[in-house]
């Protein structure tokens, strides 16, 4: 995923699905460097983690 498709995701008001390793997340954050983003498991976790967008993938 790009960062631009990243910024459309976080302003849509759509409940679009994007995965991580497999991993049905949420972004919270497209961070600074561009290149990576904060994120959230979907479900009761709330634990975040910043990962690479390359590795987000729109389902």
């Amino acid at each position: 995923m790009d960062a631009k498709r990243v910024k459309q995701i976080l302003s849509s008001s759509a409940d679009i699905e994007v995965l991580y390793n497999g991993t049905s997340v949420w972004i919270d954050a497209l961070n600074e460097d561009g290149r990576t983003a904060t994120v959230h498991l979907r479900g009761p976790l709330e634990e975040r983690s910043i990962v690479e967008i390359d590795e987000l993938e729109e389902k």
